[in-house]
């Protein structure tokens, strides 16, 4: 598949001629709302095999082999091309399609924010997945679970054969509690009393594995959760349970803040089968506005792990939504909006505002003033902060990659998994 960036004079059906694909089809892979208004800089995916690259002045066919990597006898077979030093400039090339690597994938499902769509939105998109992480579980004080009405959306994961993996949090009043993870991890009787009930809450309904998802820890529950994870392998491993833990986006072992000292890297890399980077949240809502998920950062995070973690462990994460920040900034001042990328498209249509990009850190953006007068900032993702995405994961070599969180998606994502990768599926 191809991404296209919308320019100044793009219609959808000047598009979908271009690339001799049905405009209806564009439309529809691409849930565009309105056909007839496309934003400037905005990205569509060609729903097709392959892309297209048209000859700029001079270029050769050798020149274009190098920058696709295609053997030159391949480009002048398929292209119909007798004399490769001598290309018209505009003259389409028909470029063939990557090979796919295999990867593994898995996003994070709320179930109580998504609610009755949860099953639907996984049936949707499960074909994709790897794993479905399904949000959660929280401990308690005493080490019960917050109990949750999973059984459907854990029914839809099988049914796109996607394994479902049960996620237990620290979460207390709606917020990741330090208090309550220092309550359980100072307690050998309550931890035992939370794994007996997670194992016994997986069994009954068919999770195939457990992702601990404990956040702001705090230097002091550094390795009594460490010891706690260890707990729980012993538990998981004879019953052929996966275990896995969310990881906060660390640069060196000892990274001081409460979100980065409870997280031990190499002790992870050793404990679990896989570990979920959350390579996200520089840009976020209480704070300046910026790229959610800058490349530049998520690579220098990845870089940072593979020295503690076995890269057949590492599943980067990407987010599914963006931040809309009214301007001026001010600390401790508004919040900002979280917004999906299908919404972010729709306000810049409705501001009549382009879309800018940041090619350090590979993200969409665009200002618009709003009708109180109010300028505003917005940062998303597109199809092509996601593909450097992919490039990355690919690059690295690591296991796969992962999305916070499901029911805020975007079509061209799914399009470029299908045109990147093979999924893994482990049912």
């Amino acid at each position: 598949m191809q991404i296209h960036l919308v320019r100044p004079g793009d219609t959808l059906w000047r598009i979908a001629q271009m690339y001799s694909v049905n405009v209806s089809l564009l439309a529809e892979s691409n849930e565009i709302p309105d056909p007839n208004r496309l934003v400037i800089g905005q990205t569509l995916v060609i729903p097709i095999w392959g892309s297209y690259h048209w000859v700029v002045p001079g270029e050769t066919l050798y020149q274009i082999s190098i920058l696709y990597n295609v053997p030159l006898a391949e480009l002048m077979r398929i292209n119909g091309i007798t004399d490769p030093g001598s290309l018209p400039a505009g003259m389409r090339i028909y470029i063939p399609q990557k090979l796919r690597q295999t990867t593994e994938t898995a996003a994070y499902i709320d179930v109580q924010a998504s609610g009755a769509a949860s099953p639907e939105i996984v049936d949707r998109v499960g074909i994709y997945l790897t794993y479905l992480n399904v949000f959660s579980y929280a401990v308690n004080r005493d080490g019960s679970l917050t109990p949750i009405t999973d059984e459907p959306v854990i029914q839809a994961a099988y049914r796109q054969r996607a394994l479902p993996l049960m996620v237990l949090t620290n979460f207390e009043n709606g917020t990741f509690s330090r208090e309550l993870a220092a309550t359980i991890l100072s307690s050998e009787e309550l931890q035992t009393t939370v794994l007996d009930n997670a194992v016994a809450i997986m069994q009954q309904k068919g999770y195939g594995g457990l992702d601990v998802d404990f956040e702001y820890l705090g230097a002091e529950n550094r390795e009594p959760y460490n010891e706690f994870m260890r707990k729980a392998a012993a538990r998981l491993r004879p019953l052929n349970l996966l275990l896995s833990a969310a990881l906060a986006p660390k640069l060196s072992a000892d990274q001081p803040g409460t979100l980065y000292e409870g997280h031990d890297y190499r002790a992870h890399g050793e404990i679990n089968d896989m570990v979920f980077l959350m390579t996200y949240e520089w840009g976020w809502s209480g704070g300046p506005p910026m790229a959610v998920s800058p490349i530049d950062q998520v690579r220098a995070v990845l870089e940072y792990a593979l020295t503690e973690i076995p890269r057949s462990k590492i599943m980067m994460g990407i987010p599914l939504y963006g931040y809309d920040w009214t301007l001026p900034y001010v600390p401790g001042g508004q919040w900002a909006r979280s917004i999906s990328p299908q919404q972010a498209v729709e306000l810049a249509l409705r501001y009549n505002t382009n879309i800018e990009y940041d090619a350090d850190s590979q993200a969409p953006f665009f200002n618009y003033i709003d009708e109180q007068g109010r300028y505003h900032i917005v940062w998303f993702e597109d199809a092509r902060s996601i593909q450097a995405k992919f490039d990355l994961v690919k690059e690295l070599g690591i296991r796969g990659f992962f999305y916070w969180v499901l029911g805020r998606d975007f079509p061209q994502n799914w399009l470029l998994i299908e045109d990147n990768f093979v999924v893994r599926k482990p049912v």
